[in-house]
């Protein structure tokens, strides 16, 4: 259940709704002046807390650009839940899926089993990870939560996301596609970016990290390092999903 509200606002007009969160059976005054006092409170305390990570020098414009980047950021939390060996088999009470859906994509991620709050690349139209746009922010995340920015890095090289021969998943519509190998290159920014930013580096995390991508690499270097230069092909085009033929198979003239 939750409260629904209905408006019809005018032009220039504004509507304010109050809402009390709390366990507490009576609250004598809950919208009285100490509410007023907790939000200005809160506000000033997050005011501090982002003019104290912004760069020193820049304008107020600038401020204020930078901060919305990271409440952007923030919004596209998650809770994402993907179960594919329940997807592929069907869920329980429920008429079987066609058999057809054993042959199609994630088949061979069997013990994959998302059941987190995930950076997504957009939770509106996008809602589903991606792992190299996750890496991407991943760094700037670091800036205001180095905590959060750690558990994506680590979740994605955990054993119950990671195939066990060392593939990290790419993404929702094919988990075994080859995204750029960005993972280590995020997990070192992260790991610079908290020392800079919050005085320490967690040394735990970068060496958990790197163990998994030790994993990661080998299959890299045994997947798609055919001509043994250390120069590593194929994977998603991208270009916004209109790419002109898909570098993940080959071409219909070879």
């Amino acid at each position: 259940m939750a409260p629904h509200y209905r408006f019809t606002i005018g032009a220039g007009e504004t509507r304010v709704i109050k809402l009390w969160l709390s366990d507490a059976p009576n609250i004598p005054q809950p919208f009285g002046s100490e509410f007023s006092r907790i939000i200005a409170t809160r506000r000033s305390e997050a005011d501090q807390f982002y003019h104290a990570i912004a760069p020193p020098g820049i304008n107020d414009d600038q401020r204020n650009i930078q901060r919305q980047a990271f409440a952007g950021l923030l919004w596209s939390k998650q809770y994402y839940y993907y179960n594919v060996e329940t997807w592929l088999k069907g869920d329980p009470n429920q008429p079987p899926p066609p058999p057809e859906r054993l042959k199609v994509r994630n088949q061979q991620w069997n013990h994959l089993n998302n059941a987190d709050i995930i950076s997504m690349p957009d939770k509106w139209e996008y809602p589903w990870f991606a792992a190299w746009d996750l890496a991407f922010h991943c760094i700037p995340l670091a800036m205001i939560d180095p905590d959060f920015a750690k558990n994506q890095l680590d979740l994605m090289t955990r054993e119950w996301y990671m195939h066990p021969n060392g593939q990290i998943p790419a993404y929702e519509w094919n988990f075994s596609d080859v995204n750029p190998p960005v993972h280590g290159w995020a997990t070192w920014q992260v790991y610079k970016l908290e020392k800079q930013f919050h005085g320490t580096g967690d040394r735990q995390f970068l060496e958990r990290v790197f163990q998994k991508l030790l994993l990661n690499f080998t299959w890299w270097v045994n997947r798609k390092d055919f001509d043994g230069n250390n120069v590593f092909e194929g994977g998603f085009l991208g270009l916004d999903n209109i790419g002109v033929f898909d570098r993940s198979s080959d071409l219909p003239n070879g």
